[in-house]
């Protein structure tokens, strides 16, 4: 039987989705290609000019890590090409900034039903732990397709909680580096709702900001490019990946903190 929780003890630990559990950066990148190389081609035909590609380059530049339709005007401005901005209930087919995203969200939604989904497996296996010490778990994430990636990957059921993109719309959520989506996700783990007795497991500057500003506990940087970069914006333990890390450390910490609070 699992070792029980403490009353005063950790309570909750929530985890970012992409680039900590799953990494599904190279389908989100196939996605955007195929998206604006097609736009892009059929706008060379119509207008009789040559068709310049979509680029691994203009992917970094212009749409990595933005929401989706900020990413779609990012780029097209780069090319100063203008359409409508439009309405998130624009048809993919639309030739609006609404309509190219939500192309985009088809698009993604497809290809990881057709390459499936990358997991960590040791960090499946640290939250197995944590589980098992009584530790409620929980996934915070801004994509929308966060739920059907977790179920293409087979682990819906890791996580006690999970809020994600279609939740933080619902509710007008902030997003990161505000902390609104760790806190709700933390308030809907425990009754008792407390970030001095919690963590939050993040590989992205503005998700560790949004963990101090939540005032978690725990803010642990996972840094896969040891760049330093998270330790140097608000993560108060750093790791290079999950092999070497374990519940009873994470409880430690926690439970340390809580002393010196």
């Amino acid at each position: 039987m699992g070792k029980v929780r403490m009353e005063n003890g950790p309570q909750a630990i929530i985890f970012d989705l992409d680039g900590v559990i799953t990494f599904t950066a190279r389908v989100h990148a196939a996605a955007w290609k195929q998206l604006f190389d097609e736009f892009l081609k059929a706008r060379a035909l119509r207008r009789g000019e040559p068709f310049h590609e979509f680029t691994a380059s203009d992917y970094l530049s212009y749409v990595d890590g933005k929401p989706r339709y900020e990413g779609v005007a990012s780029f097209l401005a780069s090319r100063e090409i203008s359409i409508p901005w439009g309405s998130p209930s624009d048809p993919p087919v639309a030739e609006t900034v609404c309509g190219l995203g939500n192309r985009k969200d088809d698009l993604f939604t497809a290809k990881i039903r057709e390459v499936g989904v990358d997991v960590d497996h040791d960090a499946v296996r640290f939250v197995c732990e944590l589980r098992d010490r009584g530790i409620r778990v929980g996934l915070a994430s801004s994509s929308r397709n966060a739920v059907p990636i977790l179920e293409q990957a087979g682990i819906r059921n890791l996580f006690n909680e999970i809020v994600d993109g279609v939740v933080s719309d619902h509710l007008h959520l902030r997003g990161k580096p505000e902390p609104d989506i760790f806190l709700q996700c933390l308030s809907q783990l425990t009754s008792s709702a407390d970030p001095r007795r919690s963590g939050i497991v993040e590989d992205a500057i503005a998700g560790v900001m949004a963990g101090q500003r939540g005032g978690f506990a725990l803010v642990l940087g996972v840094d896969r490019n040891k760049s330093g970069a998270l330790a140097s914006h608000g993560a108060n333990w750093v790791i290079s990946d999950f092999r070497n890390i374990s519940a009873d450390q994470v409880m430690k910490f926690l439970a340390d903190a809580a002393r010196a609070a």
